[in-house]
């Protein structure tokens, strides 16, 4: 299914992907990560790596495709893995994930760019690095045309983020700073409330009333325009090529420095992955709706929801570091992140040395890379 990479030609070709995601207590899609158990996946095979087990945190959004794939039983990244064991944890939202990596109880973890500044910043630049790409896109203002006319007409409005400081909530409180509107960045308090709500409560939030609309990453937002709601504002608008960082890959700095073999691996599984999804997206937005529907407490996606959400997600291995360093800038401006230096949040070496090997051209790091 997934085709080969050229250090693993050697091996049996894959079987078809079954995507046996490890169970978690109580994480369902969007899950809270309170609430979740790191539970090993027991699909290793042949000789590990440096270690015996690598632990790798993603969310169950459709932002996060790669990391639900890939992981799966037969992806590409188990595969890369070999017998080194993955440990997994799903998330609601990076700030979480940070939490888990600072605390020293993951390796790895999809997540998107804010929390990555936030805990690259908060560690005096010694937590992390931004090792690959994995998508761009995703993340919509979807509002209750009933009691929001426009983008003109959010002054008093209650808009619900996934979480304070994540990706989207960054960029909501971004987007009303440019427009005018004054919004406290701790309390949400404002010309605009902003509440913050985890993603797999806002559809009820939004079917209740409590909330005109969110600013979300897919497949929230799909799911918001089911129920009635209407997209006021794709964040690729503010773009100026559409393009931005949802999701990347971090590693810790411990990990990395004494475990480069397995990260590269684990960068090599998801350059693979990517390939496959965009070579195959039909069948890779089917896989991923299966794994979400294993969860325990998780279900399917309904096509009006699904297709819509997959349809706005690009996969990539390009972590578009010039969007990152705009993130921050955003961050700093509405008070949620204080001036830093963010040299060396990237180390892309692994990455560049995976895509030479494909074939493909390097990818940069707008002058944030490691040396």
């Amino acid at each position: 299914m997934f085709a080969t990479s050229r250090r693993s030609r050697r091996r049996a070709p894959l079987l078809a992907l079954a995507l046996l995601l490890t169970p978690l207590a109580a994480c369902g899609y969007g899950s809270d990560a309170e609430d979740d158990e790191p539970a090993s996946d027991g699909a290793a095979s042949g000789p590990a790596l440096s270690t015996d087990e690598v632990r790798i945190g993603y969310f169950a959004n459709i932002t996060h495709a790669t990391g639900v794939i890939g992981l799966g039983n037969d992806g590409a990244i188990r595969e890369e893995l070999g017998g080194t064991e993955i440990s997994t944890q799903v998330f609601n939202a990076g700030p979480s994930a940070i939490e888990a990596l600072n605390a020293g109880d993951l390796d790895l973890t999809f997540i998107g760019p804010n929390p990555a500044i936030n805990g690259y910043a908060g560690s005096g630049g010694q937590s992390l690095r931004v090792v690959a790409g994995a998508a761009s896109g995703g993340a919509s203002l979807v509002v209750n045309p009933e009691t929001v006319d426009g983008l003109d007409d959010l002054a008093g409005k209650r808009i619900a983020t996934p979480q304070l400081g994540n990706t989207q909530d960054v960029a909501l409180l971004s987007y009303l700073n440019d427009e005018g509107y004054e919004v406290d960045p701790q309390s949400g308090r404002g010309d605009v409330s902003v509440l913050r709500i985890a993603n797999s409560e806002i559809p009820a939030a939004f079917d209740g009333g409590d909330i005109d609309g969110a600013w979300v990453p897919e497949p929230t937002a799909a799911n918001l325009v089911s129920r009635g709601a209407e997209t006021l504002l794709d964040e690729g608008e503010l773009w100026d090529d559409g393009r931005y960082v949802v999701t990347h890959v971090i590693a810790s700095q411990d990990f990395l420095e004494e475990h480069p073999d397995v990260v590269e691996a684990v960068v090599r599984g998801v350059v693979r992955t990517n390939a496959w999804i965009n070579d195959n997206r039909d069948e890779a937005k089917t896989l991923f709706n299966e794994a979400l529907g294993r969860m325990p407490g998780g279900s399917e996606l309904p096509a009006e929801v699904l297709d819509p959400a997959f349809d706005h997600v690009e996969f990539l291995d390009d972590p578009l570091a010039e969007t990152l360093r705009v993130g921050a800038e955003n961050a700093t401006e509405v008070g949620l992140l204080e001036e830093t230096d963010l040299s060396g949040i990237y180390d892309l070496s692994l990455l560049n040395g995976v895509l030479a090997d494909e074939g493909l051209p390097e990818v940069g790091d707008a002058g944030l890379g490691v040396g």
